[in-house]
């Protein structure tokens, strides 16, 4: 049995300081190979690729420590819900918005993630969000226009960058509700490898209709940057990274552990930096500050317990 989550108010116990530790290193440098892995495969395929393995890989986990096998109807309706949303939709958005925006911008946009799930969380239970979540959304949100405004100024509304804003939101969005959904799994107390190797099966199947219906090329690109990029992204951010974040949504709820989410883009940047030249700006730069400040904002509402 998991052990219960803990109090909104409470400190956190070493061990979720690791799990937090281990998320930030992980996700933050999900973002490069991700992008890495775009141009002569189809993303939709990629995709399907990446969780053909994954899946596979958790569903012998699963059969080689007996792990339960059997749920009833409305689990495998909540698997397929964080199928849909944690594993493929939401990656199918970042491989698109990966087309026209850098990896570091990309995990700023994520970084939103830490103030959709409380306020999604506020519409879902029908209460008023504490006015520091709207504070630090807004904050966020005036971020995210520093970022992007002068270039789309410049570009246009039609524009590639406006095409991955638009996709890079989407799929945070999607990954705030996956959240959401977790924390059901969590109070259920639901097996995690289970729910991981049942959620990750359908999010393959979602994947490859959607390939199927697209008409997409199934191939592989036999080069070193791809393929290194795919094994990364199998086994770290998918499988290690979220079978953390899951464990860590189950101790201390799904709204603190978005708040990693805080440290995400720093990691990525740093490496946004180094392998894509990344170009900043004195409005980025203050972008990318309020995004983060936004997100502690958030952090430091206290909760009901």
């Amino acid at each position: 049995m998991s052990p219960p989550a803990a109090p909104s108010g409470s400190p956190l116990a070493p061990t979720d300081l690791a799990l937090y530790a281990v998320t930030v290193l992980i996700f933050g440098s999900a973002w490069l190979p991700l992008r890495f892995q775009l141009g002569v495969v189809d993303p939709e395929v990629s995709a399907v690729w990446r969780f053909l393995v994954a899946s596979s890989c958790m569903i012998a986990i699963v059969l080689a420590t007996r792990g339960r096998l059997s749920f009833p109807w409305r689990d495998h309706l909540l698997f397929a819900v964080l199928g849909a949303t944690l594993f493929s939709l939401n990656f199918l958005s970042f491989y698109y918005a990966g087309f026209h925006l850098t990896s570091g911008l990309m995990s700023v946009l994520f970084a939103l993630v830490a103030v959709f799930i409380p306020i999604l969380t506020a519409i879902s239970t029908r209460t008023w969000p504490q006015p520091r979540i709207l504070a630090g959304a807004i904050v966020g949100i005036v971020g995210v226009g520093l970022i992007f405004g002068p270039e789309l100024t410049e570009s246009g509304l039609g524009s590639g960058l406006h095409l991955g804003l638009m996709a890079g939101l989407a799929g945070t969005v999607l990954f705030a509700f996956g959240s959401m959904a977790s924390a059901i799994a969590g109070r259920r107390g639901l097996p995690q490898a289970s729910v991981n190797a049942f959620s990750m099966t359908y999010g393959f199947l979602f994947l490859l209709a959607i390939a199927l219906l697209k008409g997409a090329t199934f191939q592989v690109e036999w080069t070193g940057r791809y393929l290194g990029a795919l094994a990364y992204l199998i086994f770290f951010p998918t499988l290690l990274g979220f079978a953390v974040y899951m464990q860590l949504i189950k101790r201390i709820g799904a709204s603190r552990a978005g708040y990693g989410a805080v440290l995400f883009p720093i990691v990525a940047l740093l490496l946004s930096t180094a392998f894509e030249q990344y170009h900043w700006t004195w409005s980025a730069a203050a972008g990318i500050a309020l995004v983060l400040t936004g997100n502690v904002v958030v952090l430091s509402t206290p909760r009901r317990a």
